[in-house]
């Protein structure tokens, strides 16, 4: 089913790290407010630029010392219309800013990208809503939603658009058809709650399968995040066909709920040394795993111990 259809870097095999926990690392270590949990504000002045520097600067100098590629995701996870409204942003400020979100990543990639060890530029994604529940949108509304979005990041120069932290199958499908029309390769990439599942009760199966046959295969691949690996680790089953598609893994430094992280008002940064061992696990048992960063509570400590863990293999094939 999967027909993939451009170069990608990260297709080529060795590890490609990305950055982690944006919005928990702004609010809970460098104090900034962000609200609605909205990190695409900070493009808006010189201040909030500098800080989003600083704090991809942190993930690029481990990817450095470790030899691993990068997938420079961009500060955009809430940049979409309805929570854009929220924020005071209409559709033509929302455009601006997205493909200012772009043009500020291929500025602060030309002093990192290097042969051997590329950095790939991602438009970022979020679900129209919480990312903790699915939602009502049907496909062919989602893939209306976000086609602005996608629209942005192609007239930005983004190599690709990644959807994080969703929890709908129609969601997912609709940001794949958009992309695809458009021309952009995408990544989709699912968050599942204690038991492995989407908020609804789907297993991972069922919704990478789902968005595959729907789409004829049209995302690069799929990852997750925003969980835990002990969340997930048991709906893997290795040897499996559909799990060659993921590809990537975003995980929380909690083995909190989402119920619980929503309720804290401090920051569980979990255990870095745990969380390295468990990709480790993860990336043996299933190889196509080359993209490793993290989610809530992680920070540059957490990809630093992943990639010491994870030393970047010599030869990969998907």
């Amino acid at each position: 089913m999967a027909k993939y259809r451009h170069a990608l870097p990260q297709r080529r095999g060795g590890i490609f790290l990305t950055d982690g926990g944006m919005e928990t690392t702004l609010i809970f270590h460098e104090g900034v407010d962000l609200p609605h949990f909205a990190a695409f504000v900070l493009l808006d002045s010189a201040e909030g630029r500098e800080k989003l520097k600083q704090y991809y600067s942190a993930y690029l100098e481990v990817a450095r010392d470790h030899g691993t590629g990068f997938v420079l995701d961009s500060p955009t996870w809430r940049a979409n219309p309805d929570w854009g409204a929220k924020l005071g942003y209409d559709a033509s400020a929302l455009k601006a800013i997205n493909v200012r979100s772009i043009e500020f990543l291929k500025e602060l990639r030309s002093g990192w990208d290097r042969p051997g060890a590329p950095c790939v530029i991602s438009g970022a994604i979020g679900p129209r809503g919480d990312g903790y529940k699915a939602g009502n949108m049907d496909a062919v509304e989602a893939e209306a939603y976000h086609r602005a979005q996608i629209a942005a990041f192609v007239e930005g120069g983004a190599d690709m658009v990644t959807a994080f932290t969703l929890a709908s199958i129609n969601e997912a499908i609709g940001i794949a058809r958009a992309a695809k029309s458009l021309g952009i390769p995408a990544a989709i990439s699912f968050t599942v709650e204690t038991n492995g599942r989407l908020v609804k009760g789907e297993t991972l199966r069922e919704a990478i399968e789902a968005v595959d046959r729907e789409t004829d295969g049209a995302p690069e691949y799929f990852l997750i995040n925003c969980a835990h690996p002990t969340h997930f680790e048991d709906a893997l089953k290795a040897g499996e066909a559909w799990t060659e598609r993921i590809h990537g893994i975003r995980a929380n430094a909690s083995t909190k709920s989402h119920a619980e992280l929503d309720e804290s008002e401090t920051l569980d940064a979990g255990d870095p040394a745990d969380l390295g061992r468990r990709y480790v696990a993860l990336r043996n048992a299933f190889p196509t795993m080359r993209i490793l960063g993290g989610c809530c509570g992680t920070d540059h400590r957490h990809a630093a111990a992943i990639c010491e863990a994870c030393e970047p293999p010599r030869a990969l094939s998907a």
